[in-house]
């Protein structure tokens, strides 16, 4: 199929949008069309870190709808609509366990790489592109990916906000959902009010009696999170935060949700719990955070790593559709749509802080 894509030729320079050709499907592939693909902080990141083969194709949070599927395929047909995700091997200890996030396999499954018959999947100008990314590189007009990152969705909903739901709403709505599960009477902080924290801040307000305050330096975006449900927004710059969260809270917070990856934050984050509260830390920052030992043992505080929302996609992606289609996940107001020759009008929005989650679309 000849199609248009976003590559990326130099780690420095802009995206191009160029003209490629994707192969047909081959023995347990999918072809996607795609129709839209959210750009998060790992493509960007990925992309800066640079490989020795480019034109590299990014994008791992397309949807689209099936086109074609190849031979031992059996749980996804054409005319599917699909939301693209994180690849998982299904077999390992941890995917067993119903934690495909921490597939033993996850490292080599979601990185390039070429079919294991080394055939290229796409080519631009007649010669391979590095892609293979998440199992999708889903940045082109079609992807190719594989059952177990491709989850079937409800047809009426709409694929440029389903797109997302492949990594970004995912990875903060399953934060909170799936690994700190705050009950009536919980205070959650969410540290970081971009697109994982905002969904995490949704995620929250789903379940009954939960009150949020969030930290974060934007000041649209406080205003945002408000809107959407938060009970109160605070700014790092007006002060250390922990003391005010813990007064505002009665304590401290029962449950907080770290998107930032900065080593400050989460020792600021643990400062600001409860006794026998815990920190989820989904941002995967460097450094050291400088964490009062003595408070996390006699306080009883706990700290935890969370990968994909701790999440089964193929059910709990559906669930989060259900949940926006019946208005109580109101993720359409993070939303800014481009089309995909707009790609640098997008990052640029993002990067001013004026968009929480650019998508492109096909």
């Amino acid at each position: 199929m000849r199609t248009t894509a976003v590559l990326s030729r130099d780690p420095g320079a802009e995206f191009s949008i160029e003209s490629i050709e994707v192969d047909a499907p081959r023995a347990g592939e999918i072809l996607v069309r795609i129709v839209a693909a959210g750009i998060c902080h790992t493509d960007l990141v990925s992309r800066r870190a640079g490989a020795a083969d480019r034109p590299i194709l990014l994008g791992h949070e397309g949807a689209g709808i099936v086109e074609a599927v190849g031979s031992d395929v059996r749980t996804v047909r054409p005319g599917d609509h699909v939301v693209l995700t994180f690849r998982h091997c299904g077999s390992c200890r941890n995917c067993v366990a119903g934690r495909p996030a921490y597939c033993r396999r996850a490292t080599a499954l979601n990185q390039f790489g070429r079919r294991a018959h080394d055939t290229p999947r796409a080519l631009v100008d007649g010669s391979p592109i590095l892609d293979g990314f998440f199992g999708q590189s889903s940045f082109a007009g079609y992807a190719l990916t594989t059952e177990d990152n491709t989850v079937v969705v409800d047809p009426a909903i709409d694929l440029a906000v389903a797109a997302p739901f492949g990594c970004g709403f995912q990875t903060g709505a399953g934060a909170v959902l799936n690994a700190l599960r705050p009950e009536a009477g919980s205070w959650v902080a969410v540290y970081g009010a971009g697109a994982v924290g905002m969904a995490g801040v949704l995620a929250a307000r789903t379940v009954a009696d939960v009150r949020v305050v969030v930290i974060e330096t934007s000041a649209a975006r406080r205003e945002l999170a408000i809107d959407l449900g938060a009970d109160a927004a605070l700014d790092p710059a007006d002060g250390p935060t922990a003391a005010r969260i813990r007064e505002l809270t009665d304590g401290g917070a029962t449950h907080a949700l770290d998107t930032t990856g900065v080593a400050t934050v989460l020792a600021d984050a643990v400062a600001a719990l409860a006794v026998g509260a815990t920190v989820v830390a989904v941002g995967l920052g460097r450094g050291t955070p400088p964490i009062d030992v003595g408070d996390l043992v006699l306080n009883g505080k706990a700290i935890r790593g969370c990968l994909e929302g701790d999440s089964v996609p193929r059910t709990f992606i559906p669930h989060l559709l259900e949940l926006y289609a019946a208005g109580h996940f109101p993720v359409e107001r993070l939303i800014a749509r481009y089309p995909h020759a707009e790609v640098g009008a997008a990052l640029a929005d993002q990067r001013a802080g004026t968009v929480v989650k650019p998508v492109l679309t096909w």
